[in-house]
């Protein structure tokens, strides 16, 4: 196999391929980019950092590429769907860095509770003050992280190791990964409200853009300490300015922006603060991070040769054509059947059963757990989550994986249930294929028949009269078209389920209003974006 690497790349890495005979490794740095494109047909991997743009002019010159190897976290540099589209597999090392990153944390942290750098600058300018730069300990602090995933699992056990108490809010990680490390689970006002440190490693997204705004600021104590060092954005720096000017955070620190370099007004005022500790990005910069990604990459390709799962694929590698024809409806069925019901649940996810039922049973139902687990995943954490590392990635969060078969069916040829269980609640549905498209025929105990929409509105009330009117009432005083119904009970004037596909979203005050004027139970909406995909 013929490697190509392109970036300066840790030589601990590179003598892993060198030692296997198969490899032919050849190191060209600083190629331009017509140099690049006339060699790159020979190689059948490509081995890179940030310095080569892996787009559409390179993967079509690589008539032989099979793998490019992203030697660090971000892959904004290379054209994953492209190169999905030719049947490239492309594969980074997303923990090669999250030691390093938990240490910058900490780093930060007794920097900025110690006056480091501040002190530091008064010596060298030839001053002798001790009383300005009287620090704060951490002992008996408690402590709040927010993400306790591998850079937050990390931290929480430094800040054990510090005799500080851990409070931990992350709805996505199994209780008992929380008891593992020894932290107490929160909800995110109850860590505002009771910690005297607050520090984030979540991604950023939808969910998490500016998570610590002014409302969390004023639930927190007086003097509270707040860091990030997992992504600009998460802590909203128009409010943490506020808050370090008023004194209501004590000392701050932070490493990452929602600009970078950060040249905004708002983010040089914030930056010039006297009590935020501040670094460019650094939380990934060390020595060993960058041998331990290189490592990670090599041995990913060395896998990929010995025909080994890849750890971490960030898109879905080649598979067998006939089997992929045959799973395609039912992978894609999967898919939507997880999307819909991770909406549901609220809270840690602990386990997630598959169950196959009907002729369907007869075969191998693998794919469609591990491509239905994925998607299940990718709502769920920052990585891109395959069918490759679905599994490894739901084993490192504590979640239990089932599968049960079972040939024998209640009213389908095939049907596909789901159960999803958190420490307190279990979301249930079930799903078939009708002419090949996705179809819901039971949530919870309540039999329904509905084909999945992009955007869908699930309600549960005390059924009486009047009850579907007025929903239709506030929709219309909404402009939002009802495409489709369907109602589910199990007796006279009893619960009723009812799912609604519209056409367009709803907003919250909708959903308000028709939970006030339906005295809603239970209600939700839903966004399905998977609908009419199918995995491959």
């Amino acid at each position: 196999m013929k490697i190509i690497v392109t970036d300066e790349v840790a030589r601990e890495g590179l003598a892993l391929l060198e030692q296997d005979p198969r490899v032919e490794l050849d190191l060209r740095l600083g190629l331009t980019v017509e140099e690049l494109l006339a060699v790159i047909g020979d190689y059948e991997v490509l081995i890179t950092r940030s310095g080569t743009t892996v787009d559409r002019p390179l993967l079509d010159a690589a008539r032989n590429l099979k793998l490019v190897a992203r030697a660090g976290v971000g892959i904004d540099n290379v054209d994953v769907e492209y190169a999905s589209s030719r049947g490239v597999i492309v594969v980074n090392a997303p923990f090669g860095n999250t030691n390093s990153a938990a240490e910058h944390t900490m780093a930060l942290l007794l920097a900025a509770c110690r006056t480091i750098t501040t002190a530091n600058a008064s010596l060298k300018r030839g001053e002798w003050k001790r009383a300005p730069f009287t620090g704060i300990e951490l002992k008996g602090k408690v402590a709040g992280v927010i993400g306790l995933g591998k850079v937050g699992g990390r931290v929480a056990t430094r800040l054990k190791a510090f005799e500080c108490e851990v409070l931990a809010c992350d709805p996505y990680i199994a209780v008992k990964r929380a008891h593992d490390l020894g932290v107490k689970l929160v909800s995110h006002d109850e860590l505002f409200q009771n910690c005297d440190i607050i520090t984030v490693h979540t991604p950023l997204n939808d969910e998490t853009r500016d998570m610590i705004d002014a409302r969390a600021f004023g639930l927190m104590k007086q003097g509270v300490i707040v860091l990030n060092v997992a992504r600009g954005g998460i802590v909203s720096e128009e409010a943490l300015l506020a808050n370090l000017v008023s004194g209501k955070v004590a000392v701050g620190a932070i490493d990452v922006y929602s600009k970078e370099p950060p040249t905004s007004p708002l983010l040089q005022e914030l930056i010039s603060q006297e009590r935020l500790t501040v670094t460019p990005h650094l939380g990934a910069n060390t020595f060993e991070a960058q041998v331990n990604v290189a490592v990670d990459v090599a041995r990913e390709i060395l896998n990929y040769l010995d025909e080994l799962p890849l750890e971490n694929a960030v898109n879905i590698p080649r598979f067998d054509q006939a089997l992929m024809a045959q799973m395609r409806p039912f992978l894609n069925l999967t898919a939507v059947m997880t999307e819909f019901a991770i909406q549901l649940l609220e809270g840690n996810l602990n386990q997630v059963t598959f169950t196959y039922s009907g002729a369907i049973a007869h075969y191998d139902c693998s794919p469609m757990t591990v491509y239905g687990l994925a998607s299940l995943l990718n709502r769920l954490v920052d990585q891109d989550v395959n069918m490759v590392n679905a599994p490894l990635i739901a084993e490192s969060m504590g979640i239990v994986v089932n599968e049960v078969k079972s040939t024998q069916s209640e009213a389908f040829s095939n049907m596909i249930t789901l159960c999803i269980q958190g420490p307190a609640e279990t979301r249930f549905i079930a799903g078939t294929l009708f002419e090949g498209s996705p179809r819901i025929v039971k949530l919870r105990d309540y039999q329904m028949d509905f084909a999945p929409q992009e955007h869908m509105l699930l309600l549960s009330y005390g059924d009486r009269p009047g009850m579907i009117g007025r929903i239709g009432t506030i929709m219309g005083a909404h402009e939002i078209n009802i495409a489709a119904m369907s109602l589910g009970r199990r007796e006279k004037k009893g619960e009723a389920m009812v799912i609604l596909s519209l056409d367009s979203a709803v907003t919250a005050e909708v959903v308000d209003e028709i939970r006030q004027g339906t005295d809603a139970t239970f209600i939700r909406p839903l966004h399905m974006a998977s609908v009419g995909k199918i995995g491959g």
